[in-house]
């Protein structure tokens, strides 16, 4: 690993995307109370913009909207501070789009972008990999957003291989409720020995969302968006958030639906992606 001082001033304006869990099993849980999952992380170029400049403060400043957390507890500081040594500082703007607990990974992508172009700016030289490690402390999804690229996950969800996904459309609904993971994965009425699978069996459509469910019987709003979609597609809580998804061969037939989300609710477009946008953004 190198180290090349105080860093380059240039600004950077980072798409931050999010993500679909576009299956969720959990398969057991361990001694520490982690749960081991298999998933599939599908990008999305939909997202938050993060804008990064550098400078020589010593310090991190943050600015934005709807950020609603003390610094110590905000994944871009936390992030920010892994890196950071010296007289390196920064300030960030972060323009959000993606709903908090809404299981769409805004958070997790957040930090992954900061760890990212921090490690550009400031000359840190860390790889990727090493960028992953930092990440997992962070949270279980950092990773698949440092990493970059669409991808199979196992163990806690760090553990990656990258797929290539078919293009698709997708429909993503947000009923107007947060749902906190702690609280999905502390229900005693979650299903937490679902057998594991192969990549093979999910392309052949054999797999669910294990937390769809609970979710459903403690958010009726939930409950009622899954049912409204299910009317034009196979519906899906992404994660263990308040995101219900369809998928579409394209974008058109994708916004016609969108153009009927009962306006209770709010609701996007994005196109599934196979490599983050970060990624091709740094050199």
């Amino acid at each position: 690993m190198a180290d090349g001082g105080a860093g380059v001033t240039e600004p950077l304006k980072l798409l931050s995307p999010a993500k679909l869990n576009l299956f969720l099993h959990i398969t057991g849980r361990r001694a520490d109370g982690y749960h081991q999952l298999q998933s599939v992380f599908q990008l999305l170029d939909y997202g938050d913009t993060l804008d990064f400049e550098a400078n020589h403060s010593g310090s991190v400043t943050l600015a934005g909207d709807d950020l609603g957390l003390a610094p110590e507890h905000n994944l871009i500081t936390r992030a920010a501070a892994l890196l950071q040594s010296g007289d390196r500082g920064a300030h960030i703007r972060v323009h959000k789009r993606i709903p908090t607990g809404g299981g769409l990974g805004g958070g997790s992508s957040n930090a992954a972008t900061t760890l990212l172009a921090l490690n550009h700016l400031w000359r840190r030289g860390h790889s990727n990999a090493e960028l992953q490690r930092m990440g997992l402390r962070l949270g279980a999804d950092v990773p698949v957003f440092v990493a970059g690229h669409s991808a199979w996950a196992e163990g806690v969800g760090e553990q990656l291989s990258p797929l290539e996904l078919p293009p698709r459309w997708y429909l993503v609904i947000h009923p107007g409720c947060h749902v906190g993971t702690g609280e999905i994965f502390s229900d005693r009425q979650l299903t937490r020995d679902s057998p594991p699978i192969t990549i093979a069996a999910f392309f052949r459509g054999g797999s669910r969302n294990d937390c769809q469910d609970t979710v459903a019987k403690r958010y009726p709003e939930v409950a009622k968006a899954l049912k409204w979609l299910a009317n034009f597609g196979n519906s899906r809580l992404t994660g263990t958030g308040a995101c219900v998804f369809a998928e579409f061969s394209s974008e058109t037939e994708a916004r016609a639906v969108l153009n009927r989300v009962p306006a209770q609710w709010t609701g996007f477009v994005a196109r599934g992606l196979n490599r983050s946008p970060v990624l091709d953004a740094l050199p």
